[in-house]
């Protein structure tokens, strides 16, 4: 599905289906138009104003997935993949979420079969808004937010800045501060798959990351890596109202659970999980684990709502 995002939301997809197993399905292409201004709910602190999209539409690819009852309207939940990724990261969450939520799995601008916008200003703030008006694009006046890696910082960004928007928040792995420069792209080779995916990984596994990250397109990597040399998310944690989940490792090679701890207790009303793994990727390595323990914090977080 391609989503088209203006200042006057103009919004041509596939219509809303049906997937299975992670993979949307749908038939003959829809045209909607949502003849209605989008407003920035709470702008960044930092930046005068919510950064503004261009003037030309935005396109963003997403997955669309609902694999309950066809008559059932469900709550949605909006993914964000991390760096070198795309929607298709969130594969091992959809057979059991998708049939309890609807799954929206956009490919952040630059990644997957997202195409970069014209002009785009690289920052956290930017993707966010991205987000924010992609939701709004498609009618979704809100969801729970679910980030990994380096969308875990966006999630986090998108839950201060819209919180609106933002009914829960679940960060997987998300770092708040500059990412190792070793971590990334450039060092798409069997150790850094081995620190990123753990030693649990397979072989047919660490080639499939191998390939997605080097697939990234080079203007895409000059684009991030302004994104993840600078950003620092310290300030922006204090402003997160959802009730908010913290999933981390015992055995990260990215961030240390003291260090994930020490900044889960600047988000208000959040909770932090470990799980055991050498796999910083916990919410691919531990996928079964993460879900069944999101499910039970959404439901308890709408039985106290």
């Amino acid at each position: 599905m391609i989503a088209k995002i203006s200042r006057r939301d103009l919004l041509r997809a596939g219509c809303f289906t049906t997937g299975a197993l992670g993979v949307s399905a749908f038939s003959g292409a829809t045209v909607a138009l949502a003849d209605k201004k989008f407003a920035g709910l709470a702008p960044n602190e930092e930046n005068a104003a919510a950064p503004k999209l261009p003037d030309r539409p935005v396109e963003l690819f997403y997955r669309d997935d609902w694999l309950g009852a066809p008559w059932v309207k469900p709550d949605p939940v909006m993914f964000i993949h991390g760096n070198d990724e795309s929607g298709i990261t969130w594969y091992g969450w959809v057979p059991r979420m998708g049939q309890e939520f609807r799954l929206l799995r956009p490919d952040l601008p630059g990644f997957g079969q997202s195409p970069i916008p014209p002009g785009f200003q690289w920052s956290i703030s930017s993707l966010a808004t991205i987000l924010a008006h992609f939701l709004d694009s498609i009618g979704v006046e809100s969801a729970h937010i679910v980030g990994a890696k380096t969308g875990g910082a966006i999630a986090m960004q998108f839950a201060a800045d819209y919180p609106k928007y933002t009914r829960t928040l679940t960060i997987a792995s998300g770092p708040i501060t500059p990412v190792v420069a070793q971590m990334s792209v450039s060092e798409a080779t069997m150790t850094s798959q081995m620190k990123r995916l753990g030693s649990m990984a397979s072989k047919e596994q660490i080639e499939f990351w191998n390939q997605m990250m080097t697939a990234t397109k080079p203007e895409t990597r000059l684009g991030i890596a302004k994104v993840l040399s600078a950003f620092n998310m310290e300030p922006v944690l204090p402003r997160i109202t959802a009730p908010t989940l913290v999933i981390t490792v015992d055995r990260s090679g990215l961030q240390s659970v003291e260090k994930v701890l020490h900044y889960q207790q600047k988000i208000p009303n959040s909770r932090l999980l470990v799980l055991p793994s050498d796999a910083y990727h916990v919410a691919v390595m531990k996928a079964d684990e993460c879900v069944t323990n999101v499910l039970s914090f959404i439901k308890e977080t709408q039985q106290r709502a």
